[in-house]
């Protein structure tokens, strides 16, 4: 696969990822909202979403992604992460709002930020593809693009109706939004359980993709990120975490791989948010000697070392001294470097 294709797949993955995100949340939203227009219109929209993924796809295997591991990796793990984002999304959409009417309103304005979104997204991947001579790709970039821009259009048509359905609920004393009438607490019921099976799956299926995953640069630092910010206590790699004081943590930090650094970090400013934690994150947070090497036992990295490359050897010498510190790797690295 030739750069400007590699870049082509890079660019329509991302736009899958966006699209099996927004699935997630046009569900939970349409089983907050009252029948009408408005309700018509997400309906309709999201019939438009689950098209666009599948085009995506078939476009994605006509380029050949299939055939290359490295970018089916990069395409299942930003899918995944866009459905935990929109996963995470759903019970804050079903409950924020003082009253139902303000509910939808509000999901109506993210819808239009969405739809800004998407329609940026799909004129970037359009011009790319015809700065590379893709005509295929375009097309299908603009097709996609014109129904992103119907659905701002619908959308903004709605939110007069729907902020006047806020006045007469909030300032009048008329609410017209029934929640036994929409499905809401049902949705939320399901939003946990299709977390739950989105999680199982993914557990699965990591044990043999998730090495690949990381092995792209950037990948694992996103994921631990996006992990953090949603976080329990329970799900660090340091126990008992929200008991331990400053010095504490930071004894425990060493040990940890770029992912979990990643985690660590985005929990501490999510909750305790202390300096000197913060600051020592940032000392260890850094590229790994090669993409996924936090993913390899010392046996595995040994036998990587064992090809004789002295300068990888000096950069896993100085990563694995800040961070694992396992005696094993450090042995081979001085007898490579030496043997020099």
């Amino acid at each position: 696969m030739s750069q400007s294709e590699q870049k082509v797949v890079q660019y329509l993955n991302e736009a899958h990822a966006s699209e099996l995100g927004l699935v997630q949340v046009l569900q939970a939203q349409i089983a907050m909202t009252p029948r009408g227009s408005y309700r018509t219109t997400l309906e309709k929209h999201l019939g438009e979403t689950r098209e666009h993924a599948r085009r995506i796809e078939q476009r994605l295997g006509d380029l050949g992604q299939s055939g290359n591991p490295l970018q089916s990796a990069m395409g299942w793990a930003e899918d995944t992460l866009a459905q935990m984002f929109a996963l995470a999304k759903t019970p804050f959409d079903l409950f924020r709002g003082t009253g139902g009417e303000e509910k939808v309103l509000k999901n109506a304005k993210d819808a239009c930020a969405t739809e800004a979104l998407e329609i940026a997204t799909y004129t970037a991947v359009e011009h790319l593809a015809r700065a590379v001579n893709d005509e295929t790709t375009a097309k299908l970039a603009a097709s996609i693009r014109s129904d992103e821009e119907k659905m701002l259009a619908r959308v903004m048509r709605e939110i007069p109706k729907l902020t006047t359905a806020v006045v007469h609920a909030e300032l009048q004393g008329d609410p017209s939004y029934e929640v036994t009438e929409t499905g809401a607490a049902d949705a939320v019921r399901e939003a946990g359980q299709q977390a739950k099976t989105t999680a199982r799956r993914a557990n699965t299926r990591a044990r043999s993709t998730a090495r690949q995953a990381r092995k792209i640069p950037g990948v694992a630092r996103a994921e631990g990120q996006i992990k953090g910010a949603v976080a329990s206590e329970q799900d660090l790699a340091i126990a008992r975490y929200d008991s331990l004081t400053a010095a504490d943590v930071l004894e425990r930090l060493r040990g940890l791989s770029q992912i979990e650094l990643a985690k660590v970090d985005a929990y501490e400013r999510k909750n305790q948010n202390r300096s000197t934690v913060l600051g020592r994150i940032s000392t260890l947070r850094g590229e790994e000697p090669w993409p996924g090497y936090d993913e390899l036992n010392a046996s595995e990295v040994n036998a990587v070392l064992g090809e004789g490359d002295e300068d990888r050897a000096k950069r896993v010498h100085a990563y694995e001294r800040s961070h694992k510190n396992r005696a094993a790797v450090i042995h081979t690295t001085e007898r490579e470097t030496s043997n020099a």
